[in-house]
């Protein structure tokens, strides 16, 4: 196999930022909060930041448009794909969504194979194992990515993934210490306080590296600390003692990080908004679940209850909407539905006047059948579907990116949403659309809604952060909208995160640490 061709930036080009990496001494140590914060904070002082991440593994993730990639056979601009929080991290920035930071994007379709996205492109689907032989020959699209940012930014931080010194992934790693020393990095050590261990990770990540990967690590931090620092500042001593390694800082607890979009579906676990007493949405939580950020702007309203439903429980019958995500396995998932029997639940629940609500690939699960001839999500075969859309779906190797920013008719309401899904749904069903889009061509009927109104969906991501159409939906169902503005509350909770980072960190030591890319 050999990756997709890319052209390289060139020596010619100026390389004037500084770059600064933060590597984790564990997953889930909230390298991407950080990362987010600093973006936000270093931006509000001036400068050009922008975020980099070599290699991610998340199905949730966002369409990014660039300019420097060839244009679609139609003439549009080139759509790629990043992690969610790259995209979140570019917004921290104020900078547009790009490829070029998160170059290397991993969709597990099941536990032992992903889905490889390089530079916004589908190579295919691999095993594991064939990908970790596959990674080296990504290296220099990796370090490329990251030099193009450069020309462009006063200071790149890079994010790592998972823990920097798993010494069995070192040989082939493009995304830590791998990439570190290609590109000639500072590291900075991120570890966890809040479940303890913070003092063995550390110290054991020095004991993993070589000599000159610990000559990389300029210093360490302490995250999510709550507690009397007196008491704690022996485990700095020993950190320090035994590492040599300065401590740059701790970070307290921040309460905001639940109102910001989560990438990994861990956050899912015991997931639950509101008190009950207004609409109650259920939301099966399926194996590949994707771009669960979707039901945030729902989760915020106060009158609105989420439940994330684990698997080894029905979906409770006290529900006013079921609502099927996203998954990055549609068949997989709709097997794994199932399995739990939640089909019975959702049948139940239409029969007794309930509403459910599909979003791409929940809303495929809609239809009749779910058909994957060639095999794009797993072996060839094909599903049968909900029944609950007269409608049937086929999956094709082609991915549909796009970026939306138009106006829904009947609503009335601007969305900014996107699209990102493999197949093609086709079906009586479809005559009767849930969306109504405003594009420069004419309305576009979008999704299919049952003659009753009581089950619908559709292809576009993003839609309840819109304020008004969210608003809109809810007065539908009978509920009452607080008049949220999704928006400002996400920037507001950036801005507090960079306030966060201005009182726990000295950020002008953190620059003066970072060094020119060479």
């Amino acid at each position: 196999m050999s990756p997709v061709p890319f052209t390289p930036l060139g020596e010619h080009c100026p390389r004037r930022a500084r770059v600064l990496m933060i590597q984790g001494t564990s997953a889930d140590v909230g390298k991407s909060l950080v990362v987010a914060g600093l973006c936000r904070a270093f931006t509000r002082r001036g400068l050009v930041v922008r975020p980099f991440k070599a290699q991610n593994m998340s199905n949730n993730a966002a369409v990014t448009v660039d300019a420097d990639a060839p244009p679609a056979p139609d003439g549009t601009p080139a759509r790629g794909e990043i992690g969610r929080a790259q995209a979140l991290q570019a917004q921290a920035c104020g900078a547009p969504r790009s490829v070029h930071m998160n170059p290397v994007l991993l969709k597990p379709q099941s536990d032992r194979d992903s889905q490889v996205v390089l530079r916004g492109r589908v190579l295919g689907t691999w095993s594991a194992a064939g990908y970790q032989a596959m990674k080296p020959e990504l290296l220099p699209a990796v370090v490329d990515s990251l030099h193009r940012l450069a020309v462009e930014a006063d200071l790149v931080l890079v994010e790592g993934a998972g823990c920097g010194a798993e010494r069995y992934l070192r040989a082939r790693d493009i995304t830590n210490m791998g990439l570190a020393e290609a590109a000639d990095l500072p590291v900075i050590l991120l570890g966890e306080d809040a479940r303890g261990g913070i003092s063995a990770s550390v110290i054991g990540a020095h004991h993993l590296w070589t000599p000159s990967e610990r000559g990389r690590v300029v210093g360490y931090l302490v995250n999510r600390f709550r507690g009397d620092p007196a008491v704690f500042a022996p485990a700095l001593e020993d950190m320090t003692a035994a590492t040599g390694w300065p401590h740059l800082g701790t970070l307290g607890w921040f309460d905001g990080a639940a109102r910001l979009a989560q990438e990994d579906s861990l956050a899912l676990e015991g997931a639950r908004s509101g008190d009950g007493r207004g609409l109650r949405i259920a939301v099966p939580r399926l194996p590949r679940v994707a771009n669960f950020d979707d039901l945030d702007p729902l989760a915020a309203e106060p009158h609105v209850e989420v439940r994330w439903i684990p698997p080894g429980q029905p979906l409770p019958r006290d529900s006013d909407v079921i609502l099927l995500p996203g998954s990055k396995a549609t068949r997989a998932d709709l097997e794994a539905l199932y399995r739990e029997g939640w089909h019975h639940d959702i049948h139940a629940h239409v029969r007794h006047g309930g509403h459910v609500v599909g979003l791409c690939a929940g809303y495929q699960m809609l239809g009749r059948v779910v058909r994957d001839p060639d095999g794009v999500e797993g072996p060839p075969g094909e599903t049968p579907g909900l029944g609950l859309l007269e409608m049937e779906t086929t999956l094709t190797g082609d991915k549909h990116l796009q970026d939306l920013d138009l106006r829904e008719r009947r609503s009335g309401a601007s969305l900014t949403g996107y699209e990102m899904h493999m197949g093609r749904t086709t079906g009586a069903a479809l005559e009767r659309p849930w969306l109504l889009l405003e594009t420069p061509g004419g309305p576009r009927p979008e999704g299919a809604e049952s003659p009753d109104g009581r089950v619908m969906g559709g292809y576009v991501h993003g839609l309840f952060a819109a304020d008004g159409f969210r608003a809109h939906w809810l007065r539908q169902l009978g509920a009452r909208p607080s008049g949220l503005d999704h928006g400002r509350r996400v920037e507001a909770t950036l801005d507090a995160l960079a306030d966060h980072m201005e009182a726990d960190l000295d950020l002008d030591r953190l620059w003066s640490l970072a060094r020119p890319l060479g």
